[in-house]
């Protein structure tokens, strides 16, 4: 049983509260990420525990634009979540302060300096102890996180997708692209390829050896046809046994769920997840050591019926209550006194 919470803590979550769909209406006001306050956490230091933050830049896709109005779609989409997650039993904004922290000021035309401003702004957040939840964007800006995150110890990797984004160069040997985030990643040493599992990957390829680069750092590729014939908890089971119990971070691209469930993306790959099944896996993640997570390549402008946005913000608020039950499960275990 969870400890009860300081009067301090208490006092400080209950400042960073949503707005209730019953005394505001979900579609008034200005949208923020599940409705939280927006705050600079630099203004309140100490006051949140997870900061929700936009990214939007897709200058290094290399199929269709628009995932750069991402982070408005979603936090559109999340103005209908609510409170409390009747499945997990976990009710996020009980237990951390939360609140939306804008977007980065990106460089929609330079993706290297695109990705020193991301890494200049998540920075600040691990060094507060601030838990990042970010919402893209093409997948080149998880490198600049777990750049960011992972510095001073290499992280380990969920990573839920329909490519494997460890391509070496694209376009004339262009390197900083959303194909490969996780190949500059471990060569920076800030993630641990023995601990990277990435699951769903399907798609044609461009080469046959495509893949063989992650497979030889260590890296656990498991394609879409092996989690048909395995099951999802056998697959999860075993991802959770890589990943272990250090530091590991989630990253969700849209494209892993099939087109039927989020046609509005980048490069969409038929015979993906329902969003049953993207439910599960984010759930079946509970009790992980994430310090920060991802919802990528969200691209509304190529769905006018907003079911992609909405997929991209339920998944949000999914791993949000994962990382508000890590932040409750670290205070007590640096305050174990009853």
């Amino acid at each position: 049983m969870r400890q009860p919470l300081s009067e301090a803590d208490a006092a400080r979550i209950a400042r960073h509260k949503p707005a209730v769909g019953m005394a505001s209406p979900r579609f008034s006001g200005v949208a923020s990420f599940m409705r939280l306050p927006l705050i600079d956490p630099a203004s309140a230091p100490g006051a949140i525990d997870i900061a929700l933050l936009g990214i939007p830049f897709d200058g290094a896709t290399t199929n269709r634009p628009g995932a750069r109005l991402g982070p408005r779609g979603v936090r559109e989409a999340s103005t209908g979540t609510r409170l409390f997650n009747p499945v997990t039993g976990i009710a996020p904004y009980e237990i951390a302060a939360c609140a939306d922290v804008g977007d980065v000021p990106v460089n929609p035309i330079d993706a290297a300096e695109t990705c020193r401003r991301i890494e200049a702004f998540v920075a600040p957040l691990r060094a507060a102890g601030i838990v990042p939840l970010s919402v893209g964007g093409d997948h080149l800006v998880t490198y600049p996180i777990l750049r960011a995150l992972g510095r001073d110890r290499p992280l380990g990797l969920i990573h839920i997708d329909a490519h494997s984004d460890t391509d070496d160069s694209q376009y004339d040997g262009t390197r900083l692209t959303h194909g490969t985030p996780f190949r500059r990643a471990v060569e920076d040493g800030v993630l641990d390829p023995r601990r990277c599992v990435q699951i769903g990957i399907r798609g044609s390829l461009d080469a046959a050896d495509e893949r063989d680069w992650a497979l030889a750092q260590g890296m656990r590729v498991i394609p879409m046809e092996e989690v048909l014939v395995r099951g999802l908890p056998e697959v999860v089971a075993e991802a959770r046994t890589l990943v272990g119990e250090a530091p590991a971070y989630l990253s969700f691209d849209i494209d892993a769920l099939d087109p039927a469930y989020a046609p509005g993306t980048g490069t969409p790959e038929w015979g993906g997840f329902s969003s049953r099944e993207a439910l599960f896996l984010v759930r079946a993640l509970r009790g992980l050591d994430l310090v920060g997570a991802d919802v990528v390549e969200v691209a509304p402008p190529l769905d006018i019926t907003g079911v992609t946005a909405l997929a991209g913000a339920t998944l949000a608020f999914e791993i949000l209550c994962l990382l508000a039950e890590g932040v409750a499960r670290r205070r007590e275990a640096a305050d174990p006194t009853p």
